[in-house]
């Protein structure tokens, strides 16, 4: 593992100093527990947190914590059904803080998600006075193309089998492109930098997190 976590460590020290360029601010952890206590410093106590749908922020154990904690969710899970769901979303664009994940991060400091209902691409780029994203280096992928490839032909095809979707992703493994009404690649988004300096936030983790 070792020779592993050096790579990360590296890397993410090149994505740090592009995210500065880009007026995104940048953390490293080197583990997920590191990244929930930095997580937890970023926002203050009695202020409103949502998310978007995000493994990663699950497998970190880091919406169990908020719920636990003095903050004032809007929390999807709690939706019984499509109305509230929407109502939660709509409300999530004056949260003061906005958790998400990332499809994928170049290493040039790009950030790049793919969208089906478009709330979290939405509340990424305007809304929400913070976004803090939490991603694993093994999202990092070389240049916005690759990037790209990533969201489409590994993020998406997983998330549409844990979701039952129903698009050719789910049984050939890979994008073809679909229009169907299942497809969750509806947007595609590339952030090339934060308009209102450090409004993004990243925290890079030095494992493998998410899809």
């Amino acid at each position: 593992m070792a020779p592993k976590n050096d790579y990360y460590r590296i890397n993410a020290r090149k994505i740090l100093a592009a995210f500065e360029k880009r007026s995104i601010e940048g953390y490293y952890c080197e583990t997920k527990e590191e990244a929930v206590k930095k997580a937890l410093e970023l926002m203050e106590k009695g202020s409103t947190v949502s998310w978007g749908g995000s493994m990663t922020l699950e497998e970190i154990g880091l919406l169990d914590v908020l719920r636990k904690e003095n903050y004032s969710l809007l929390d999807r899970s709690t939706a019984k059904n499509n109305e509230e769901l929407t109502e939660i979303f709509h409300k999530a664009f004056s949260a003061d803080y906005y958790l998400m994940s990332s499809n994928a991060i170049t290493m040039d400091g790009e950030l790049i998600n793919i969208d089906g209902t478009g709330n979290r691409a939405a509340a990424l780029i305007y809304g929400p006075k913070n976004v803090i994203i939490i991603a694993g280096m093994n999202k990092v992928t070389p240049d916005e193309e690759s990037a790209i490839l990533r969201a489409r032909n590994v993020a998406a095809p997983i998330n549409a089998l844990r979701l039952s979707k129903k698009t050719s992703c789910t049984s050939v493994g890979s994008c073809k492109d679909c229009l169907t009404p299942d497809c969750i690649c509806c947007n595609i988004v590339v952030t090339r930098m934060s308009k209102v300096p450090n409004r993004i936030k990243v925290i890079l983790v030095g494992e493998d997190l998410g899809y």
